[in-house]
């Protein structure tokens, strides 16, 4: 079970990953990766995929079909209810209506906020999310010693932040006998989110001694301490956390955000460069990767971020994260040919890394050089990584819809201008006069 720190303050190890610029399918493979989905305005321009930018005073009512290479960020949705109730029908004579979310997703058939998972075909499919959790509680009971199959219940638990039926699945995990240290871990975090401080302590401690070589039980450690107002015990969990891992990304940012509300920014800033000048950090780039978080999400920083993502790349021009976090700062600055510049030499580690390669990708599409484009994907179609190949798959097929598109609209283009013109006016020179 992935569990990362969740001090409110320490940005994403890399807020810019994936999402940096935005995918021919409405945002590329964010989702499922560290950090999320970056802030919009990618090399797109505002967000949207493939540059299109909607704008103006009139609105246009059209089909999800007519974009097929992804739903501009700024579009408005318009949902058919197929079978609208007689209550909603007389509500409606009255006039227009507001509704809910929660509403409008019980008028269009889900129990609760619809979410995406895979039919047993592998196949992408839409449910509500009460009905996923209860289908997984179901078939949890089926089994009741399966703790995989809790395990999962309990991660799709803390995903939408239903930790008060977390943690009595976790609890019961850990109590099992045959809990691992993430099972702890994940409790502690879980109670740590419940505000229930004396017991996640506890719990998590138990996480360090299962897993003496993973960071983050320390990390949620510090952040109970914070909250405790135990300072020293809180930088000490800290420091702890990064000998254990020195490329924790996330470590160094709470370092980092430590010392900031201890003292000031330049305070901060010196901490960092201070641990990280030691001879075992000569090839580590995560301090700098860290401290670029912090500035990457506003306009107005982002080019001091991209001056700290530069010395992680000096760092260690080989870290896929340095290459990724820099490369996105690039692209919502939508300077392509820096992104292009960046990673041409690296897409040997795109056969690996989806995130990288959905960057480069987007680079070279929107700078549309799309000879370079399709090499590129026929590359990474024959990669060995599942997600790396489905993310081919779905590109060659976004790309050949807007070139066919771009071909009709050519054609239209080409009859129209060989259409020959109809004679209007009056009568022509030498013609018979009435």
């Amino acid at each position: 079970m992935d569990v990362s720190t969740n001090r409110n303050a320490v940005p994403k190890t890399n807020g810019q990953s994936a999402a940096g610029l935005t995918g021919v399918g409405g945002g590329g493979p964010a989702q499922g990766f560290p950090g999320g989905a970056a802030p919009a305005g990618g090399a797109g321009g505002n967000g949207s995929p493939l540059g299109v930018s909607l704008s103006g005073g009139a609105a246009i009512v059209a089909p999800v079909s007519a974009f097929p290479n992804g739903v501009p960020g700024n579009a408005l949705i318009v949902l058919p209810v197929t079978q609208p109730s007689e209550e909603l029908k007389n509500k409606l004579n009255e006039g227009p209506m507001v509704v809910t979310q929660e509403q409008m997703w019980k008028l269009l058939g889900f129990n609760g906020p619809a979410v995406q998972v895979q039919d047993d075909q592998g196949r992408p499919i839409a449910i509500g999310l009460e009905d996923l959790l209860t289908g997984l509680e179901k078939h949890w009971e089926q089994e009741p010693d399966d703790l995989n199959r809790a395990r999962i219940l309990a991660q799709e638990l803390m995903k939408y932040e239903r930790f008060e039926r977390a943690e009595t699945v976790l609890g019961r995990i850990v109590a099992s006998g045959s809990a691992v240290g993430d099972d702890w871990l994940a409790l502690g975090v879980t109670q740590l989110r419940l505000k229930k401080y004396d017991r996640a302590e506890g719990t998590l401690k138990g996480a360090q001694n299962l897993m003496p070589d993973n960071p983050y039980p320390a990390l949620h450690l510090a952040k109970v301490a914070h909250e405790t107002n135990k300072l020293g015990e809180e930088r000490e969990n800290i420091m702890r956390s990064i000998s254990i891992d020195r490329r924790c990304v996330d470590a160094w940012a709470y370092l980092f955000q430590y010392t900031r509300d201890q003292s000031d920014e330049d305070k901060a800033i010196a901490a960092i460069e201070k641990e990280a000048s030691s001879p075992a950090d000569a090839k580590n780039a995560a301090p700098f990767i860290a401290v670029q978080g912090f500035y990457a999400g506003q306009e107005a920083t982002r080019d001091k971020a991209i001056v700290w993502a530069k010395k992680a790349v000096e760092r260690n021009s080989d870290d896929p994260l340095a290459l990724l976090v820099l490369s996105a700062l690039y692209g919502q600055k939508g300077d392509l040919k820096a992104v292009i510049d960046l990673l041409q030499a690296h897409e040997a580690k795109m056969m690996r890394d989806v995130r990288l390669a959905n960057n480069y990708f987007e680079a070279l599409f929107q700078d549309r050089q799309i000879d370079k484009v399709t090499k590129l994907l026929n590359a990474l179609a024959a990669s060995p990584d599942r997600q790396v190949k489905q993310f081919a798959i779905e590109r060659s097929k976004g790309v050949a819809q807007v070139l066919q598109q771009q071909q009709q609209q050519l054609i239209a283009a080409s009859n129209a201008a060989a259409k020959p013109a109809t004679p209007t006016g009056g009568t022509p020179a030498g013609g018979r006069r009435n």
